[in-house]
């Protein structure tokens, strides 16, 4: 049962009587608390009593799509069970599979399944590139049954997004893009799309979180939705309660291969663009800025004399290209790029992509101390030159040399550039520095990556040419009363900084207080 308190009488509370009258005075307040009440909840869409309405609306648009290809060796289909990633009996599967394959088998069709979304009357669809990688045949099959042969327009393999292009009869039911970056976290979502082949699947859920990266490339910046998200849903879109597409269900995070909630979808906003390249050019045009960039930890921080870890630090400049003409250098840290600040390293390639080419841009960097302001023209991202092959990691460990000098503190030893060791390591004319010809298993160095082969270029950005130049300003470094330096490494992975502790001998501890 529940109690209810009897009624009391309003306590007295003494005001200064307004110059109107009591009636219209509290009229204005009882419109005032109203404006309060709709500011609080304007952006706050309450939940629907059902999602048929909208359904209904937006299931015509939404297509299923069918893939067919012709594998050449249908043994070595990925037909075997499905394991965590890494685990031991993935590895052992596969190696089974690859010795029972059968290379003279026939080839054979496979049929594929994903999901799809109109956005223009004409027979624009848009889909993941996934889907339709290495397609010998795509078929579009929409709402009604009806099924129509689909050409490539275009097709983004970093973005993982898709144009296609079908010939209807008749206009078609199609759908706009929304503006997710309006999305907020617990914000109700439909997905609609063909999971196991089931099409039309209608499911609900909220934005779970945002800007989530799952290493799918170089631009993550997914939505994570608890909306039902399965195999066959790849391409499919996701919706406001407007109807509007704010995301493209693209992944999803399972141990089983069904849902468990953990879906995740492109931002239309990153997708918008993308694929108004893909229908006027055919392909993406992305601005490039030219620098290779790293994250921030607290010992360069430390080092660069940065209060935060906010920034994007430039390990290397590409020769030539628009950060090299602006004057940006390695060692720079990016804190703002066109207006926009960069709070975390891997929103700057987002940044930059989707910035227009040939766009005058301001960057905001760090340096020597100091903040400073630059102007950049952004340039166009053409496809990388030819992969730099992987160099054998099982070289035999080099011999003593007598021109080595041992740093004890970093838990390595160097040496002079010389002709036999640029061939040794594999190391370009160009290269300049001291490198690495010996790692203590249990030292700094070893705990940080380097080895044997790697060139140090810069101590505290400072370039060295000799062993003796290393130790010397590691040495200033430590009667300064600094705790540690920061080494500019090139190795197999290129250029990047790393931070060293030198403020401890090794072997060396602190005893218990």
């Amino acid at each position: 049962m529940i109690m209810r308190r009897p009624a009391r009488a309003p306590a007295r509370i003494g005001v200064a009587r307004p110059n109107v009258l009591p009636v219209q005075w509290l009229i204005g307040v009882l419109l005032a608390l109203a404006v309060m009440a709709h500011a609080l909840t304007a952006h706050a869409a309450p939940a629907p009593d059902s999602f048929a309405d909208l359904a209904e609306r937006l299931l015509p648009a939404v297509v299923n799509i069918s893939t067919t290809q012709t594998l050449k060796n249908p043994e070595r289909a990925p037909d075997m069970p499905q394991f965590p990633p890494g685990s031991p009996f993935e590895e052992f599967f596969k190696d089974f599979m690859e010795k029972h394959a059968n290379p003279d088998a026939a080839p054979r069709r496979a049929t594929a399944l994903g999901s799809g979304f109109i956005i223009d009357p004409s027979g624009l669809v848009v889909t993941n590139n996934h889907v339709i990688a290495d397609a010998d045949e795509i078929n579009v099959i929409l709402h009604d049954e009806q099924a129509f042969k689909a050409t490539i327009v275009g097709r983004d393999t970093k973005a993982d997004l898709a144009l296609l292009k079908i010939n209807a009869p008749n206009k078609l039911p199609s759908v706009s893009f929304g503006n997710s970056d309006e999305m907020r976290v617990g914000d109700w979502v439909i997905a609609i799309g063909n999971p196991y082949g089931l099409g039309g699947t209608v499911t609900a859920g909220i934005v779970s979180a945002r800007s989530r990266d799952i290493n799918a490339g170089p631009y993550d910046d997914f939505i994570q939705t608890d909306a039902a998200i399965n195999k066959g849903n790849s391409g499919g879109p996701l919706f406001n309660l407007k109807g509007e597409v704010i995301g493209i269900n693209t992944a999803i995070f399972s141990q089983t291969g069904g849902s468990i909630g953990i879906g995740f979808s492109i931002p239309s906003a990153m997708a918008k663009p993308v694929i108004a390249d893909l229908q006027k050019f055919g392909r993406t045009r992305r601005g490039w800025l030219g620098v290779r960039i790293q994250s921030i930890s607290d010992e360069i921080a430390e080092n660069l004399g940065l209060k935060d870890q906010h920034g994007a630090l430039v390990a290397s400049v590409s020769p030539g290209g628009p950060a090299a003409k602006a004057g940006i250098k390695p060692g720079d840290v990016i804190t703002s790029f066109d207006g926009k600040d960069v709070n975390e390293m891997r929103r700057l390639p987002r940044m930059v992509a989707e910035t227009a080419v040939n766009k005058d841009v301001e960057v905001v960097l760090w340096r020597d101390g100091k903040k400073m302001t630059l102007k950049a023209t952004v340039g166009e991202l053409t496809e990388e030159a030819e992969t730099e092959q992987t160099k054998a990691t099982d070289k035999p460990a080099p011999k003593a040399d007598a021109a080595q000098t041992k740093v004890s503190v970093l838990g390595l030893a160097v040496s002079p550039l010389s002709q036999a060791l640029r061939e040794r390591f594999d190391l370009s004319p160009d290269t300049k520095g001291v490198v690495v010809t010996d790692v203590t298993a249990s030292g700094a160095a070893a705990s940080k990556g380097i080895r044997p082969g790697d060139v140090i270029v810069e101590v505290s950005q400072e370039p060295v040419k000799t062993p003796a130049e290393l130790v010397a300003k590691i040495d200033g470094a430590r009667k300064g009363g600094r705790k540690s330096v920061l080494l500019l490494v090139q190795s197999e992975a290129g250029l990047h900084f790393v931070p060293m502790r030198v403020d401890e001998e090794p072997g060396k501890k602190e005893s218990a207080k």
